[in-house]
């Protein structure tokens, strides 16, 4: 039990760090083109918006429901734990935001006082708060399976590449620098792994609790979803295509899950 608490642990915590190297690798394309327009930073988002759902349900919530069924040899015993983890990680994600000062790129400050933080560092905690959970995910789910962790992983890397590049291009838009774009882009990632570690060491301490540690990562992540990323979508005119994208996002997770199997 020792060397797989350590195993998962260290394999959540690398994982989740990969998954958040790429928001920088993403973010590398302002470098290439300054401008991106409204449009198109909401479909990036909401693209990525849909990986995260797809993740969520297929890689998190479905897993935390079979586990838990067994755990209690019931089905709605099961189904009482995933929904109780479920709802437990949207409230703690909102306590987050309700706490933390942050502004997003539509929608403007939300939180607690601003503490005198310039526009960018808000940027910044508001793209934090949304990289928590995911970084929670991975972690997560290397604490569940190898295979698991991975398929999270690799979810989660591809949509933080478009959100790397949503969160420069938005800086840009709002007169930062490309280099100043790019940096915070890639500060805001970096988030990942430490949720990657609170995930993995509560998901390897005990069988009994793992259950519930992943019905809670997907309940933050369905929260960040839909009241984050799809009202900073649908604002301008962007609705119809950021639906699209969201959905292409979503199955895009559906066939990377339905390949690692």
């Amino acid at each position: 039990m020792e060397d797989f608490f350590q195993g998962s642990v260290v394999h959540g915590v690398l994982g989740s760090l990969a998954a958040a190297l790429a928001t920088g690798l993403g973010a590398l394309a302002i470098f290439l083109r300054a401008r991106w327009g409204r449009r198109s930073q909401a479909i990036l988002l909401a693209g990525a918006g849909g990986v995260m759902l797809g993740a969520a349900v297929f890689s998190l919530l479905l897993p935390a429901l079979e586990r838990a069924t067994a755990m209690t040899g019931s089905r709605i015993g099961g189904s009482a734990i995933a929904t109780a983890g479920l709802l437990l990680g949207a409230l703690a994600i909102h306590a987050l935001h309700q706490v933390v000062p942050h502004e997003h790129f539509v929608k403007g400050p939300e939180g607690a006082a601003r503490f005198h933080l310039g526009r960018h560092w808000l940027f910044v905690l508001a793209i934090t708060l949304h990289n928590l959970p995911e970084g929670m995910s991975v972690g997560v789910g290397y604490g569940e399976s190898e295979a698991t962790g991975l398929a999270i992983m690799l979810g989660i890397g591809a949509q933080n590449v478009p959100e790397g590049l949503a969160v420069a291009a938005a800086l840009v838009d709002g007169g930062a620098s490309r280099l100043r774009g790019f940096v915070v882009a890639l500060l805001s990632g970096l988030v990942e792994p430490i949720g990657g570690l609170i995930g993995a060491a509560t998901a390897s301490a005990s069988t009994s609790l793992l259950p519930w540690v992943l019905a809670f990562a997907a309940g933050a992540m369905f929260f960040v979803v839909s009241g984050e990323i799809i009202p900073e979508t649908h604002r301008e005119g962007t609705e119809r295509a950021a639906t699209f994208s969201l959905v292409a996002g979503f199955a895009a997770m559906v066939l990377l899950d339905a390949v690692l199997g």
